[in-house]
């Protein structure tokens, strides 16, 4: 599958990678990534990166303008994103071919071609071994700046190295991609530093936090704890690990009002959570998964479903 995708690659000259919404470092990671390992080894090529930006990964980087002009006869690659709701960006569907690359499960088959592996640690390392079979077969070369990208979706995906989704083959490209040369104590400054306020409000969460004797647990921010910390919704994204260190804690919820939905922010140490999140408009991997809720009356019923679901555990 590499190989056809490394052989779509070189049909095209124009090429447009899409991510998903909400991005991550392993949707910017694997994303950015491939195109700047496209832009290495075919600088002739036109390769865009495609969606909005998110301020708190512009240590990463910064997606392009694009416009529907830009897909005509383009290529357009979609990495880490289960289904076309959570696509970013609106003309995805307006070149000529569609690629998937990702490693949820595919409870979406879009695209006219498709590569899921939900065994890899994140989609940044399948990047990393199309990489491979590039270098094998076609004498592909690493850049220093792809290598950032993917190294950093890996290390984000895995919650540095600790998730059960790390294996050997994880550990193999992080210590491949480490020898390129940039710097990763800049990297790892931008990806875990957080202002005092994220920190204040951490201390909230661990405060008040709720858990039941299955150790199924959850936290309500509402709009006016939000505003009483000066904290954004999207800012509330580097707290969403935080209750993995309580001891005894099975599964839990982040709960984050926004102005039309609540979303759903699920974790778990065991307990398989992501159905519970297709049920509420949502989905992603098995152990980590969001969604979006419309009432508090529904943030109740996903309550006694987590607890159900950490009660049979």
């Amino acid at each position: 599958m590499k190989r056809q995708i490394i052989d779509t690659i070189e049909q095209y000259e124009k090429i447009i990678i899409h991510r998903h919404v909400r991005p991550d470092p392993d949707a910017y990671g694997s994303q950015m990534g491939l195109k700047e390992l496209i832009k290495k080894n075919y600088p002739k090529k036109q390769v865009l990166a495609a969606g909005e930006h998110d301020e708190l990964l512009s240590y990463l980087g910064k997606p392009d303008a694009v416009t529907e002009a830009d897909y005509e006869g383009a290529l357009v690659i979609v990495t880490d994103t289960a289904n076309t709701d959570r696509i970013d960006g609106p003309f995805y569907d307006k070149g000529t071919y569609v690629l998937k690359i990702d490693h949820h499960p595919n409870e979406d088959p879009y695209g006219n071609e498709r590569w899921v592996n939900t065994d890899a640690s994140s989609c940044s390392e399948m990047i990393y071994t199309i990489y491979e079979e590039g270098h094998a077969s076609f004498g592909w070369e690493m850049s220093p700046e792809a290598a950032r990208f993917l190294f950093a979706g890996i290390v984000g995906d895995t919650g540095r190295f600790m998730f059960q989704s790390t294996t050997e083959k994880t550990f193999e490209a992080a210590s491949s991609l480490i020898k390129q040369p940039f710097d990763r104590t800049e990297l790892f400054a931008g990806m875990y530093e957080v202002d005092r306020k994220i920190l204040h409000l951490q201390g909230y969460v661990y405060q008040n936090f709720t858990i039941d004797e299955n150790g199924a647990a959850y936290i309500k921010l509402t709009q006016e704890i939000l505003d009483q910390f000066d904290v954004t919704v999207s800012e509330t994204s580097q707290l969403v690990g935080s209750l993995g260190d309580v001891k005894g804690i099975c599964a839990w919820i982040i709960f984050i009002e926004e102005n039309d939905q609540i979303r759903v922010r699920l974790r778990s140490k065991g307990p398989v959570i992501n159905t519970l999140a297709m049920q509420h408009n949502g989905g992603g991997h098995p152990l980590a998964s969001g969604a979006s809720a419309y009432s508090w009356t529904e943030v109740d019923e996903i309550i006694v479903k987590l607890q159900e679901l950490c009660r049979k555990y």
